[in-house]
């Protein structure tokens, strides 16, 4: 073998190597944004010239449904959740600076109240248990 074919050789392979090991690391970082960090939240919009929408949805054992919707300072905001099985899903509303709007427990099945400030609004949906078992829930949310 001459001394061209060993040196494309080496330089194919070296090549070769790089384009794996690019394609490796992409593989990896995509599998771990799969499976760590946070998801970003379901923004939750209203049809033109609406003032209510309804989500549905499922969750099972210890997962969590994260909803974000803006609205203004003064406007009543309304929710209601319903499942089934029966009361297998709740929901915890947070304001922008995991403000609890009052609301005495994390875990609620409806809420009515005028908001504070103009801003994103958080709602989690889960089971009150972080038990094994599948919850299908209906979130109607209102804005007036």
């Amino acid at each position: 073998m001459n001394s061209f074919s060993c040196s494309f050789s080496f330089s194919y392979l070296r090549k070769s190597a790089l384009i794996c090991g690019c394609f490796f690391l992409l593989a990896a970082t995509t599998a771990m944004a799969q499976h760590g960090g946070k998801a970003e939240p379901n923004r939750i919009v209203f049809k033109h010239g609406t003032t209510s929408t309804t989500v549905n949805g499922t969750v099972r054992g210890d997962e969590e449904a994260e909803y974000v919707l803006t609205a203004r300072k003064g406007q009543r905001l309304i929710i209601k959740l319903t499942s089934v099985p029966l009361k297998s899903s709740v929901f915890q509303l947070l304001g922008e600076d995991n403000d609890t709007l009052g609301l005495e427990h994390d875990a609620n099945f409806e809420y009515s109240g005028v908001l504070p400030k103009t801003g994103d609004y958080f709602i989690d949906v889960s089971r009150p248990t972080q038990s094994k078992g599948t919850s299908r829930y209906k979130l109607t949310v209102t804005i007036r």
